[in-house]
């Protein structure tokens, strides 16, 4: 007992001091990789994905030649952890090629184009869990240049459609179906890709926030082929939820309010105690794996 304990105190530390670095890194330099670095090392016959790696990890301030522990973290962590996506499976997402999103203003709320840099570092999936039960968060990097829709609130990104959106929203696309129930809006992403499918016959979105309910009313929903599944309904997530979902008679409710882990788990909370309410209905929640690894 007491060995297994002293394998979980060390997984537990290594997971952490993992968590710190990369959140450090994301938080001041995202883009400090860059080409010229990645190339130097390839040259001596080194696949892309490992010269990113071996710069990555000095860049969280490991010393993976000198140090042992250094070293021993690298090989536990960075091949899962890490990934170099392909902008084209990404720009090939049918939102992507029939959703165009103009330059706007409305309030304090704004739709544009951001982009990633080549070898810029980003979130792209739910944190995963080994079977020794270390979690390995998952990041990824494009070779070129990546761009994508974004919203903004008082000139800080707030929603975007990235890697990490479209893949974490896979399997609440796959398994929505009849009447739908959707907490949040954005930019309308998931809405659009389950309007695409025959199994869904209605979309109820509850948003809050009238700026974003304007924007995507005039510059997204008319590029929906099926706008007549969708239905928006200005209000507060919670009030409606515990006031009017059980009476909605919703087939499948997907929850996406958060910005990250760290701002979803009280919400993640709160909104679990009203799936009683509906005992017949499907509920999915947005980074739901993720947010589990907190609690």
């Amino acid at each position: 007992m007491e060995r297994n304990k002293a394998i979980k105190d060390k997984v537990n530390e290594e997971d952490n001091k993992v968590f710190a670095l990369l959140s450090n890194y994301l938080n001041n330099k995202p883009d400090f990789i860059s080409k010229e670095e990645i190339d130097e090392i390839v040259k001596y016959g080194v696949s892309i994905e490992y010269a990113f790696n071996v710069i990555f990890a000095a860049a969280l301030g490991l010393d993976i030649v000198d140090k042992v522990d250094d070293a021993d973290l690298f090989n536990k962590y960075f091949n899962k952890m890490s990934h170099k996506l392909d902008a084209n499976e990404y720009y090939n997402n049918s939102y992507f090629k029939n959703i165009k999103i103009p330059t706007i203003k409305k309030g304090n709320s704004e739709l544009k184009y951001e982009k990633y840099k080549p070898y810029e570092v980003f979130v792209c999936n739910d944190i995963i869990t080994t079977r020794e039960g270390r979690q390995i968060p998952q990041i990824g990097f494009f070779e070129t240049e990546f761009i994508f829709p974004a919203f903004l609130e008082n000139n800080r990104i707030w929603m975007t459609i990235t890697p990490n959106e479209i893949e974490t929203m896979k399997e609440a696309v796959a398994k929505a179906f009849g009447n739908v129930l959707t907490f949040g809006l954005g930019l309308g992403y998931y809405a659009y890709m389950i309007s695409e499918k025959d199994e869904v016959e209605s979309i109820t979105i509850v948003e809050s926030n009238e700026d974003v309910i304007q924007l995507f009313s005039k510059c997204i929903l008319p590029q929906f082929k099926n706008t007549q599944k969708i239905k928006i309904i200005k209000a507060d997530a919670f009030e409606y939820a515990q006031e009017h979902m059980a009476k909605g008679n919703y087939d499948f409710v997907f929850t996406d309010l958060w910005h990250d882990v760290s701002d979803g788990i009280d919400m993640y909370l709160s909104m679990k105690e009203h799936e009683k309410q509906s005992p017949s209905t499907v509920f999915m929640y947005w980074i739901e794996k993720s947010i589990l690894c907190y609690l």
